[in-house]
């Protein structure tokens, strides 16, 4: 008789994943994980709730043995590769230290799905499982990993939302001409009394914001003035010890130190990664005009900007060892004359200033004669002076110059004109792509077409881009010939010493003779022989 066949089921005992024993008797090792996305005085309260919560969470399970909560303070979950305390506890989890983590919802453990997936599957593959408290989610769960899917895309569709709204909030502020500033980091100002009040001067900060204009105005470049303030020892606007010179550049170039303010300099191209771009257009900038109390009166702000851009213009020729630097022109040849020492290491020591062609083995030599520092400066005080005894006749002729020849309205007609038909080919070109993704065409016809608007456009850009060159040289015109009259108007009595600043903003070049003789050309188009 055959013996009917049984089958006896013996259990596992070995989990498949972790590799542990069912019947072990050791505790699993435990860790929680709490974060606050924000470091505000009002988020400290949730932070120090969730360590507290998840300490004794852990410690009431018998079979659990408590490592420790990893916290993670101010931080955004968009992204794990700044999260300090996330990073920390999920190398001790890899490296076998932690069999379990608890943390309150998947969005407090990452709002990016891709992070939070790959993370989950790492530890999932070394035995270690997640709990999500919130929505009861165990990652070794057969069901887990969709629940997670589902989970981290809402968050991260939330943390989109959020952000658009920010974005949104901030846009508003700048359309309302509301300006904040990082005052940490910005030297000069400080906080009003309510949050949306302007910013306030601070009178010692900008003592010293005043100190770098003037030691800019006195011939001195961003870099000599970063190394002045770092062997002084003063502290940079973000505390450090260490002036560079892109900081001493970026503050004489911020309209901010005028009273204006230009906002959303820059925009998050990436809410996912908080990546940030400079704006060249992309978005709407704004610029407000008396916005706060300027620490820089405009005038002198100006004058500043165009001393910027002409170092920037002559490039290497401009030293900072002298105020004089790259104002100075040689009639014979054209170069610029140079300062020199004779007789540096003795009693005869003399400074001078000369053609700095004049021994080059390739060109003649120039007649034009060398010069005294000392002759240089009081023949300016003399060409000066000159001025101010017809300081009434002069303003007026600058002032009809000024309306006569600086005026931009033909200019901004025809950028006008160009802006109009550069929108009006945009929407064409948007509406050709649009008709040749829906509706068959041939594809030879449709990029003749596209290819002819595309030129068009680019054609328009080109002839609007010249025309804002030639505008913002008659602004630049302007400028100068408002600041000349402006220190005439000031200082209405005769030079006895000079002035460097009068030097900088009056005098465009001074062109040395054969004889000897200097010609000073201002910026106001007189020309003066001294």
């Amino acid at each position: 008789m055959e013996q009917q066949r049984t089958v006896t089921v013996i259990p596992a005992t070995i989990n498949p994943i972790t590799k542990k024993s069912e019947t072990s008797l050791n505790k699993r090792r435990v860790a929680g994980y709490a974060r606050v996305s924000t470091d505000k005085d009002e988020q400290f309260t949730s932070y120090e709730a969730q360590v507290d919560y998840y300490t004794n969470y852990i410690k009431q399970h018998k079979e659990w043995f408590f490592i420790k909560v990893y916290t993670d303070e101010g931080i955004s979950g968009l992204n794990t590769k700044k999260r300090e305390g996330f990073n920390e506890m999920i190398r001790d989890a890899l490296d076998g230290k932690i069999d379990l983590i608890i943390t309150k919802s998947v969005s407090r453990f990452a709002r990016n799905t891709v992070d939070s997936l790959s993370t989950i599957r790492r530890l999932k593959e070394k035995g270690i499982e997640v709990y999500f408290e919130k929505e009861n989610i165990w990652t070794f769960d057969g069901k887990g990993e969709l629940l997670i899917t589902i989970m981290s895309s809402l968050a991260q569709e939330e943390s989109r939302s959020i952000s658009e709204n920010v974005t949104w909030g901030q846009r508003k502020r700048f359309s309302d001409g509301k300006v904040t500033l990082p005052y940490k980091q910005f030297l000069g100002y400080e906080h009003g009394e309510n949050k949306d009040d302007p910013p306030v001067i601070n009178e010692e900060q900008a003592k010293l914001v005043r100190r770098i204009y003037s030691m800019f105005m006195h011939g001195q470049t961003p870099g000599k003035i970063a190394r002045t303030l770092t062997n002084e020892k003063t502290p940079t606007p973000s505390g450090k010890q260490m002036w560079r010179a892109t900081t001493i550049n970026s503050i004489l170039t911020n309209e901010k130190y005028r009273g204006s303010a230009r906002l959303q300099k820059k925009f998050t191209v990436d809410f996912l990664t908080k990546t940030m771009k400079r704006n060249e257009g992309e978005v709407p900038q704004y610029y407000i005009e008396h916005s706060h109390e300027a620490i820089i009166d405009p005038i002198e702000w100006d004058a500043v900007q165009d001393e910027v851009k002409r170092r920037k213009e002559i490039g290497r020729a401009y030293s900072s060892k002298s105020v004089l630097s790259a104002k100075i022109v040689c009639g014979d040849c054209g170069e610029w004359y140079g300062v020199k020492t004779w007789h540096s290491t003795d009693k005869y020591k003399t400074v001078i200033w000369q053609c700095n062609s004049k021994y080059d083995k390739d060109k003649p030599h120039c007649k034009t004669p060398h010069l005294l520092d000392s002759d240089i400066k009081s023949r300016f005080i003399s060409a000066y002076n000159r001025l101010i005894f017809d300081r009434k006749g002069i303003i007026d002729k600058c002032n009809s110059i000024i309306n006569r020849f600086t005026d931009a309205s033909f200019i901004d007609k025809e950028m006008d004109r160009r802006l109009n038909e550069m929108d009006t080919l945009k929407e064409i070109i948007q509406k050709c792509v649009m008709e040749n993704a829906v509706v068959a065409q041939n594809q030879e016809e449709y990029n003749i077409r596209y290819n002819g608007y595309f030129e068009r456009y680019e054609a328009l850009k080109a002839e609007y881009d010249k025309f804002l060159i030639q505008k913002e040289k008659l602004n630049t015109k302007r400028r100068k010939m408002e600041q000349f009259i402006t220190n005439l108007v000031k200082n209405d009595n005769l030079l006895s010493d000079f002035d460097d600043w009068l030097w900088l903003t009056t005098v465009d070049k001074v062109v040395v003779q054969k004889d000897g003789g200097l010609l000073f050309k201002f910026y106001n188009g007189m020309k003066m022989l001294c």
